[in-house]
């Protein structure tokens, strides 16, 4: 299958690219830069030169290819317009697909994200909407939203869309600015690790190389109009993982209260986010398209030793 993928040389499409590759796919990957070209070079993908920005050539790249894999993300925006700005201008990314694809009944597989399942008292399932959470990026979530809908709704213009909700925390070997860096770069600098109140609040995980495989799957095999749960931890509580940080840095453990959560507390801008508690399953996804992670769990990770390198 000749793929075209955007975000090639970002955290998850770094795996994604050399993932289709060693399955016998011909990758093609949008570059902005000389310097993504050279990475994707690299990886074994052929370049298309271009930008999010150009929806008539991200059309041309959608209708020259046997499916589509979108991980990229308009990061310029966020210096002006934030996170709002930036999931926003998916919208009409999502849209130039379908005009490309309508009809074709090629894969179109894009990133979501798992969000906070609100007040299920349950882990949030493939069947259920990423609902907007009681987090500072509330809007952002609502945006996604729109977003995911718009990639499951192309299934009725003939278009196997689907979509993989990627686990809040994706971690690597590679990784350098994900949830666990910031978590490790705080207890650094207050000299202890803290997690909120209790600390039961559970966050859901997936090792990267596992996230790459069910891109790979959904591509290959996955119905049109589905989502995709990329998770292998389900809930681990944060002051599990906190206590696993603080015995790798040999820092004290210590619970944060509700005042001195907020800016300029210890958490600070994170503080909406590390309450929350974002239990996830991903049975559908392991059933329907036999996915199996196989890499680490989010703990056991953690013995790589690469987020604990001196900086």
């Amino acid at each position: 299958m000749r793929v075209f993928v955007t975000g090639g040389t970002g955290h998850s499409g770094s795996y994604i690219v050399p993932e289709l590759i060693a399955a016998g796919h011909e990758v093609t990957g949008l570059a902005r830069s000389d310097t993504a070209a050279a990475a994707l070079s690299a990886l074994g993908a052929k370049v298309r030169r271009g930008g999010l920005d150009d929806l008539d050539g991200l059309k041309e790249g959608a209708a020259d290819s046997d499916g589509v894999v979108h991980v990229a993300h308009r990061q310029d925006l966020l210096p002006s317009g934030g996170l709002d700005a930036v999931a926003a201008a998916e919208l009409p990314i999502m849209l130039a697909y379908g005009e490309a694809l309508t009809g074709t009944g090629k894969p179109l597989v894009a990133a979501g994200s798992i969000g906070s399942p609100g007040n299920l008292g349950r882990p949030v399932t493939e069947e259920d909407p990423a609902l907007p959470g009681g987090d500072e990026h509330r809007g952002t979530l609502r945006v996604r939203n729109v977003v995911e809908t718009a990639v499951i709704d192309l299934a009725a213009r003939g278009v196997r869309s689907s979509v993989v909700r990627i686990a809040n925390i994706a971690h690597s070997t590679t990784d350098r600015a994900g949830f666990l860096v910031r978590l490790i770069a705080l207890a650094k600098e207050k000299g202890y690790v803290g997690y909120p109140g209790d600390g039961a609040n559970l966050w859901n995980a997936v090792h990267i190389r596992d996230t790459a495989a069910l891109f790979r799957l959904a591509l290959e095999k996955g119905p049109a109009g589905a989502y995709w749960h990329a998770v292998a931890d389900g809930g681990i509580s944060l002051r599990e993982l906190a206590e696993a940080i603080g015995s790798r840095l040999g820092l004290p453990v210590v619970s944060v209260p509700a005042d001195v959560l907020m800016v300029p507390g210890y958490f600070g801008f994170l503080a909406n986010i590390v309450t929350q508690s974002y239990p996830a399953s991903s049975l559908i996804t392991r059933h329907t398209l036999g996915w199996e992670p196989t890499q680490p769990g989010l703990l056991a990770g953690l013995d790589n030793g690469h987020y604990f390198t001196a900086s």
